[in-house]
């Protein structure tokens, strides 16, 4: 079998497996490659492994809102140096893998991922390997972690190093962890184990064994990479082998891997909030890894350290607000189990999560690519992250993990019309007010000490130009990276500014439309806060916004200012006015000249145009028919103000233009909510079931931002009915908002 060296075929050939078979490594691959083959059904091995954005493998991590972290081995507290010794000390302490799912269950964890095969643990393998080279047990401590974790509903995911520079850490002068001249034997020629290549070899090796021994397994976590690795193909086998396997990644956004882990970062303000420190943009599967103990080492070294309970659940709130999972390392003992520091956390959080579950399990991050109210920085020092249903965007949560100074709390709506606010916790009615592109919450009191959470339930976004609306230029984009992608309603394209400072984003509206602010969701691939000199932050600093009505004279800029550098949605306001063209010039980005890879980077994931700021509350009734879910002989159109909804049906300027409305449950009377800028009536003919029910003269309205009612009483059946207006007159009908039904 080949070694692949680009994008060729790997193939076996005559040729090959002569020189192959002159080696031990080479038996072990061609008996392996020949096995893979006939298993997958496969001419070769897949040429070159890539990872997919989303692909099925993935959907429990994907689901999952968080992880449990095991490093525990022959350096656990009191350390062993020989193996057997070690795993008798583990069975008689009353070792099992249903200790280690329930503590995970009380995490509300979906997965653990075992660091045995560590380092700095000793290199013990806690599986019957026949692999010579380190440390391996009599006992299946794996396999039995899988089948506990099968049962449970959860996922067992194996942590694999490439390093061996720790090989005599822990051990007398002269001593290693590692067994080269065992192994050697094994392979057929010298492997030097100390070495990043020889140790490769090995850990190449055990990857094999173990995808052969448990096809349940969840996959891989990799402590970095490995060159061996790489020129032997290893990932290419694991997907044809095991396509249900993910591979995470320590670190390193390393192409080939499901998933990418942040490793314990820490400084920010506040101290919980994680992802400001997080540099891997989504949808890309993201991982926040930090330890529950405050203080010492990822493993038990015989201390009984603190847990910082505030921190840890800020950390798992604002992880679940941003879409990253949180793989929680707890210091396992020798027997398993863990200190009595961690097991009362562990307690504590098991009821705690309980109370608020619904508002974080089944949710993705808002104000981020999934829509949402803004998270981050809101008003008298107060902070948080909100959280957006899968199923019903239609449903949010506001999570206030640092409360205000006062009993108000204000944060920018983000087109969203909001309907009614609860206690998540209580069910309370909350008072609130909508105006000037912000949602107001007052009266506010008996905060929860680490998360009070608010359920928001809207009826969607209005006063947003759709994507596909607008058409974007810019100034300068990275090849690949268009501006159309600025604005086209997809998460999976951005704009890249080509390192090109000053740089403009101009929106063409296609006529003179009203424009109230512009919205910015900035790719977070870069941290929001200053980390170091070479790591910092790609987003918008010094803007200025222009119009034009002809795309060519701008004038003087009618907005200026700076964006701050925060993860999350972020809003420019302007001075309401009709324009065709915005342009905005983006001066200055938050990165230093010091961090080569960010300095004058500028991506935008999705950006649009608000015509205007959602007003005050209007519950919506529940016989209310958007007008934009009618068949409309028109257009939807969303340039004028006080619509409900996500626009209204502006019909074609004809005779005959009609908008029809399916569905409408009986009996009642018709009430049309329209506007009509003109001077004279626009009727339009009223047919119900396809029956002619009269004519409705649709008066006119103050402007076409002036919304009135019409109501007609008709017969309706008991069961769905449909409603047509038909246009008599020239102009078509009215601009149509909703159809509403009432006893």
């Amino acid at each position: 079998m080949a070694l692949d060296d680009g994008d060729r075929p790997i193939a076996v050939t005559a040729a090959y497996e002569k020189e192959a078979m002159r080696t031990g490594w080479g038996k072990r691959l061609l008996a392996y490659g020949a096995a893979l083959v006939v298993a997958a059904g496969l001419a070769a091995v897949p040429s070159a492994a890539h990872a997919e954005l989303q692909d099925p493998r993935q959907d429990f991590l994907r689901a999952s809102q968080a992880g449990l972290f095991l490093h525990w081995g022959e350096r656990t507290a009191p350390a062993h140096t020989d193996c057997g010794a070690w795993e008798s000390d583990v069975t008689k302490g009353g070792w099992t893998a249903d200790y280690w799912v329930n503590e995970a269950k009380k995490l509300h964890a979906q997965y653990i991922v075992l660091a045995t095969f560590h380092s700095r643990l000793g290199y013990a393998r806690p599986w019957p390997s026949k692999i010579p080279g380190s440390c391996h047990t009599s006992r299946d401590f794996l396999g039995e972690l899988i089948a506990a974790t099968k049962k449970a509903g959860m996922r067992t995911i194996l942590y694999m190093t490439d390093d061996p520079q720790w090989n005599t850490e822990g051990l007398p002068s002269g001593k290693s962890w590692l067994d080269s001249k065992a192994f050697s034997g094994y392979a057929g020629h010298n492997v030097d184990l100390t070495t990043r290549n020889g140790f490769g070899e090995f850990g190449y090796d055990n990857f094999l064994e173990v995808m052969d021994r448990y096809p349940d397994l969840g996959g891989f976590w990799i402590d970095n990479d490995n060159d061996y690795w790489l020129s032997h193909n290893l990932y290419e086998q694991i997907r044809a082998k095991r396509p249900n396997y993910t591979l995470s990644n320590n670190n390193e956004d390393t192409p080939i891997m499901d998933m990418v882990s942040n490793e314990q970062k820490t400084g920010m303000t506040p101290a919980y909030d994680y992802p400001q420190a997080v540099w891997t943009a989504a949808p890309r599967l993201v991982e926040a890894d930090y330890k529950l103990p405050d203080t010492g080492s990822w493993w038990y070294t015989g201390t009984d350290s603190t847990v910082d309970a505030g921190l840890n659940v800020g950390r798992y709130i604002a992880n679940a607000g941003s879409s990253i999972k949180s793989l929680m390392d707890e210091t396992a003992m020798v027997n398993g189990k863990f200190p009595s520091h961690q097991v009362d956390y562990n307690n504590f959080l098991s009821g705690y999560l309980d109370q608020i579950w619904g508002s974080v399990n089944g949710t993705e991050g808002g104000g981020y690519l999934n829509g949402g109210l803004q998270p981050g920085f809101w008003n008298d020092g107060s902070h948080g992250v909100t959280t957006i249903s899968k199923t019903n965007p239609d449903l949010q949560f506001i999570h206030v993990l640092t409360k205000p100074s006062g009993s108000t709390l204000r944060l920018r709506d983000n087109g969203y019309q909001v309907t009614r606010v609860t206690n998540f916790r209580t069910g309370a009615t909350v008072a609130f007010t909508q105006s000037n592109g912000s949602l107001t919450l007052t009266g506010l009191s008996g905060w929860d000490k680490y998360d009070t959470v608010f359920q928001v339930e809207t009826h969607g976004r209005s006063g947003i130009y759709p994507a596909g609306s607008v058409t974007v230029s810019a100034s300068a984009s990275a090849s690949g990276h268009p501006a159309s992608a600025a604005a086209d309603g997809s998460y999976l394209t951005y704009w890249d500014n080509k390192k090109t400072l000053p740089v403009s984003l101009t929106y063409d509206l296609g006529s003179a439309k009203h424009v109230q602010y512009i919205g910015l969701n900035q790719r977070e691939d870069s941290v929001s806060y200053a980390r170091s000199a070479t790591e910092q932050s790609a987003r918008i600093r010094d803007y200025k916004v222009f119009v034009s009505s002809n795309g060519t004279d701008w004038g003087s800029a009618v907005a200026s200012g700076t964006l701050p550098s925060h993860r999350g949605v972020q809003f420019i306001d302007l001075p309401a006015k009709d324009t065709r063209y915005v342009k905005l010039e983006v001066d200055s980005t938050w990165a230093a000249s010091s961090d080569s890879t960010h300095y004058k980077l500028l991506r935008i994931d999705e950006s649009w145009l608000g015509s205007a700021y959602v007003g005050g509350p209007t519950p919506p009734a529940a016989n209310r028919y958007e007008a934009e879910s009618a068949a409309c002989q028109g257009t939807i159109d969303s340039n004028h103000t006080g619509f409900s909804g996500t626009g209204f049906c502006n019909t074609t300027n004809a005779t005959g233009s009609y908008a029809e409305w399916s569905g409408v449950q009986g009996p009642g009377t018709l009430t049309f909510r329209y506007a009509n800028g003109t001077t004279s009536n626009r009727p339009a003919d009223l047919t119900v079931n396809g029956t002619a029910a009269g004519t409705v003269a649709f008066a006119p309205t103050a402007s076409w931002d002036t919304w009135a009612d019409a109501a007609v009483t008709v017969s309706l059946n008991p069961g769905p009915n449909t409603v047509r207006l038909t246009s008599s007159n020239t102009g078509g009908t009215p601009n149509l908002d909703y159809l509403e039904v009432s006893q």
